[in-house]
């Protein structure tokens, strides 16, 4: 080979390597770590005013039981809620044309082959197509959704799996979730905000009683680049008294604050959400 051409190629494949090396550094992630799980996020957007119980019968009496019998669960199924932070009070959100109440999913895979198996051939199930017959014969004229919304989310490296708190797996009735969708301006800085989350964020949540559900960063979906992240509490009231003890913490105000981690954040939108009784989670 050529001696020219031999130092060009160990010098590509120098600069390939290290470029490989920072960002899986920037995003928290190593060659050994814990395999992580993948994760469904659907969005059903309705039709304001529509009734859901079509809906609501197909993922009860369908869907959810058929990914249980595929070994996938718990599943989650949220409505929206409109909170008053400041009266520590909430109500069902009502949708409108321009902004329609959503009802959300979250399917856990192990990899990614469990993902396009469901995506792709749960409905094409007979029992599924038995229980779930009004659902997806529904008449053009009167339609179970406007349109649905998916993400693919990988689980941080930091907390690889699905953590359940004992609220949610005795599904105390008072419980909450809290869904924030962080987006940023670049794939670096999304990247980098999930090596904060990665280095110390997370373990200060955990640490305030947070109880954070999932972290997932989105490698397929609207709006990217972006990640999401769910915190739950056995009631509003706590959940809100453990966001007030996030701020200050001197943890959280040291890191928030160093260099490295500036403007990886461009926009933060959260959610307040509530189980539907046929949600596991």
């Amino acid at each position: 080979m050529n001696p020219t051409r031999r130092t060009f190629l160990k010098s590509s494949l120098a600069a390939s390597a290290t470029a490989a090396l920072s960002l899986r550094a920037a995003s928290g992630t190593g060659s050994l770590g814990a395999p992580r799980e993948f994760y469904e996020l659907r969005a059903y957007r309705l039709k304001p005013g529509a009734s859901t119980a079509q809906l609501d019968h197909y993922l009860e009496t369908a869907l959810v039981p058929a990914l249980g019998k595929r070994g996938l669960g718990p599943v989650g199924a949220f409505t929206e809620l409109e909170v008053d932070k400041k009266a520590g009070t909430s109500k069902p959100k009502v949708g409108t044309a321009e902004a329609p109440a959503v009802l959300w999913l979250l399917i856990t895979h192990p990899n990614l082959d469990s993902f396009i198996g469901v995506a792709a051939d749960l409905n094409t199930e007979a029992a599924v197509q038995a229980a779930g017959r009004d659902y997806l014969l529904t008449p053009k004229a009167s339609p179970a959704y406007t349109r649905v919304d998916s993400w693919l989310l990988r689980a941080f490296a930091g907390m690889p799996k699905l953590a359940v708190p004992a609220f949610s797996k005795t599904k105390v009735a008072t419980r909450v979730f809290e869904m924030r969708d962080y987006e940023s301006h670049s794939e670096e800085r999304a990247l980098n905000k999930m090596a904060m989350f990665d280095d110390g964020e997370i373990e200060v949540m955990r640490d305030l009683g947070m109880a954070p559900l999932f972290f997932g960063q989105a490698v397929a979906g609207p709006n990217l680049p972006h990640l999401r992240y769910i915190t739950c509490a056995p009631d509003l009231t706590s959940h809100l008294a453990n966001w007030k003890k996030f701020g200050p913490d001197p943890r959280w105000v040291k890191m928030k604050e160093e260099p490295r981690y500036k403007d990886n954040t461009s926009k933060n939108t959260a959610r307040f959400l509530v189980p539907t009784p046929y949600s596991q989670l």
